[in-house]
Order: C-alpha cells, then structure tokens, then sequence
C-alpha cells in the first residue's frame, strides 16, 4: 500500500475498507461511535475532519495505522550511467 500523505488519500482508503468489508455509512458510522455525516466527510477526504474521528474509523474496521519515514525518490547517477549507451 503506498502512503498516505493528505485527507483525501486517507479519506479514499477508509471508504475502500468500508465497501470491502460490505458496510454501509450508517453501519461502520454505528460501530465507530461517529455520526455518518462525519465519515461521509471523512470519506470524501476534507481536510478538517478530526484525527481522533478517524482513527475510530480505521479501529472500527479492524485496521491499524503505522508510521514511517516518507520513502524518498531517488535518482541514483551510476544505475544511469549503466543502463545508457554511449552516443
């Protein structure tokens, strides 16, 4: 799974779960103790959306949410310098 960097990725990845795991708003909204207008807005990724909110969501279906350095792109001179061919 790549990382999640903003609301909207977030927001993208809870309502993947939800449908995946065959719950309505209503019913994962229920079982996280939320109300469905606020995981209808969690879900559509806005960015005030409250992090505890959320993280009821992602506990509610059985997810947990880990942390990591951001992965960093590379650009790496001598792997060029490999796979290039000479003019």
């Amino acid at each position: 799974m790549a990382g999640i960097r903003d609301a909207r990725q977030l927001g993208a990845h809870l309502r993947a779960a939800r449908q995946k795991a065959g719950l309505t708003q209503q019913q994962l909204a229920a079982e996280a103790g939320i109300s469905r207008p606020t995981l209808r807005q969690l879900e559509a990724g806005h960015p005030t959306g409250e992090l505890g909110k959320a993280l009821a969501v992602v506990g509610a279906l059985g997810l947990e949410l880990h942390l990591g350095p951001a992965s960093a792109a590379t650009f790496d001179l001598d792997a060029l310098d490999s796979q290039t061919a000479p003019l």
